[in-house]
């Protein structure tokens, strides 16, 4: 239960002088090829139709000593007729204005005039939390935060914020019918404020999401004086009930989004190890082996003769050739690649998500860093067919990119656009880290392990003469909600075991090694990080393909 009060805040320091400019992409978004409800403006969700709005009135702000700690507090303008806001906005002061929130009206269908409305005003507010000391004699420049009290069978979708003590009027915002929301989550702390009367902000996603979830942003935040962040969030989304999601891009519209935001992926100038096609690495001697036999079997370009679907059993993995060709095709064929592009609907249909898989013949032996000494390590972290992705969330309400998903190892990172390195127009940069293959948004030096200490596995980025320009050398390999027969999937899409061999050896050895020969006073604490490495790098293990993995319906790992 969401429970409300107001908290007194008695040393709010002098408020930040609000950001005026807003983040505009380096080129602007053409006019795209002809389709349904993609880049239209506006969202069918069923009952309710909405419409994205990223122009903000600054109603308060947190200042503290820490510039990248300020948080500004925003209200939604130019709402068109008929339409009605679900919440406020909030964001770091640090990083241009750049976000939206949704508002919505009634969809104009005769269908469901039987339905009580989709969407009714509040009968009250409750203040949840205040900025002033208590003393009622200076309320200009403070913040009120308050929950609006929905009508039995409604759910409040955001809190508003004013810089009065006033309530706020009873038309600012609209509640909408509980059947019409679903399950949230907090996922990103933005406010912190701990005092005997703590107060935090968190922004919100949908708890359901991926390809099949059909939870929707709507763009506002949650605020508690003292929720417990294990607890199911109080505060819902929308749910999208239209079951044609016509706002997602057509086949056209898809090649038009990859042409003009393809980014260009980067690897190391001293990578050993580079990507190819799946067919040039069939047809320059990948093996099949299957378990009980000792000959491996030759693969078709297409891949058509691997085993199609079940389940990664270890019965079926692939290997490279057993004679003199196995040392060149593990450094792969950067001539021949491409970026395997996989489209699904994102957030309830009102984002695209372009997957974009690379494929590496060898994932290299990993690079260990202790302070400044670097070790490059003899086995571990090595193992063949590397798969690694990056991905391309894009608005379907303009067509406009929002962020870039950078995959990495066993985790990953989403980072906006404002963010972004770009390279030409509209198309960004990803840096492919040295023998891993992991993805950054800019180059630089990554520790897998423990950066505060300097130790850990070395992920060097950087820019070199290797690249693949994914906005020509792409090619599509799943759009399933386009549905049967518009793009052809691969025949090796559907091998779900593993790309490589099994092999267990002795990795604790070479580690003992090297921490013997390590002054005393830090061997335990480079143990710690060895420790927490993931289990990967003690062993080469053969990776799924890009369908037996958890983003492949999922949403990625954040």
């Amino acid at each position: 239960m969401l429970a409300c009060r107001c908290c007194h805040w008695s040393r709010v320091p002098e408020l930040p002088l609000p950001r005026s400019e807003s983040f505009s992409l380096p080129a602007p978004i053409p006019t795209w090829p002809p389709g349904q409800g993609f880049a239209t403006g506006r969202i069918s969700l069923g009952e309710i139709e909405v419409i994205e709005i990223s122009k903000f009135e600054f109603i308060w702000g947190y200042h503290s000593e820490d510039k990248e700690k300020d948080v500004l507090f925003y209200k939604p303008v130019g709402i068109p007729d008929g339409f009605y806001s679900l919440g406020h906005y909030c964001q770091s002061a640090d990083k241009p204005l750049r976000g939206f929130v949704l508002v919505a009206r009634e969809a104009p269908s005769n269908k469901f005039q039987d339905q009580p409305p989709a969407l009714l005003k509040p009968i009250d507010y409750t203040l949840v939390w205040s900025s002033e000391d208590g003393s009622f004699s200076n309320f200009d420049g403070g913040g009120y935060f308050w929950l609006p009290e929905p009508p039995e069978g409604y759910k409040a979708m955001g809190f508003v914020i004013t810089n009065k003590p006033d309530k706020p009027e009873l038309d600012e915002v609209s509640c909408v019918r509980a059947d019409l929301t679903d399950k949230s989550e907090t996922y990103n702390l933005i406010l912190d404020l701990n005092s005997k009367n703590p107060f935090r902000v968190w922004k919100t996603r949908p708890y359901h999401r991926g390809m099949l979830g059909k939870g929707v942003y709507a763009g506002t935040f949650f605020c508690s004086g003292y929720w417990d962040s294990v607890e199911e969030c109080p505060l819902p989304c929308l749910k999208n009930l239209n079951s044609t999601f016509n706002s997602m891009p057509n086949l056209d519209q898809i090649h038009s989004l990859i042409h003009h935001y393809g980014p260009t992926l980067f690897f190391h100038p001293d990578e050993l190890y580079l990507p190819s096609s799946v067919p040039w690495f069939f047809r320059n001697g990948a093996l099949l082996y299957r378990s009980g036999q000792s000959l491996g079997d030759t693969i078709d370009a297409e891949g058509s003769n691997l085993p199609a679907g079940g389940r990664n059993d270890g019965t079926y993995w692939i290997d490279l050739p057993n004679d003199e060709r196995r040392e060149v095709v593990k450094k792969g064929n950067l001539e021949s690649a491409v970026l395997y592009v996989h489209v699904k609907p994102a957030l309830g249909g009102t984002f695209t998500d372009i997957v974009m898989w690379v494929f590496c013949p060898f994932n290299g032996p990993a690079t260990l860093k202790i302070g400044v000494m670097n070790v490059a390590l003899s086995k571990i972290g090595q193992h063949v067919g590397d798969w690694e992705h990056f991905t391309l969330r894009i608005s379907n309400f303009t067509g406009e990119l929002w962020s870039i998903y950078f995959s990495q190892h066993s985790g990953g990172e989403w980072v906006d656009t404002c963010d972004l390195e770009f390279i030409e127009g509209n198309k960004a940069i990803v840096y492919s880290s040295k023998s891993g293959h992991a993805s950054f948004p800019h180059p630089g030096n990554y520790i897998q392990g423990s950066s505060k200490l300097g130790i850990g596995i070395r992920n060097d980025a950087s820019r070199s003469n290797y690249y693949v320009d994914s906005s020509i050398c792409y090619e599509i390999m799943a759009a399933e909600y386009l549905g049967n027969r518009v793009v052809r999937e691969p025949f090796w899409l559907h091998y779900m075991r593993e790309w490589g061999p099994t092999v267990v050896y002795d990795s604790k050895t070479e580690l003992d090694k090297i921490i013997k020969h390590l002054p005393l006073m830090i061997r335990y604490s480079v143990e710690n990080v060895f420790n927490k490495f993931p289990v990967e790098l003690y062993g080469e293990e053969g990776p799924t393909g890009p369908k037996e993995k958890n983003n492949w319906v999922g949403d990625e790992r954040s």
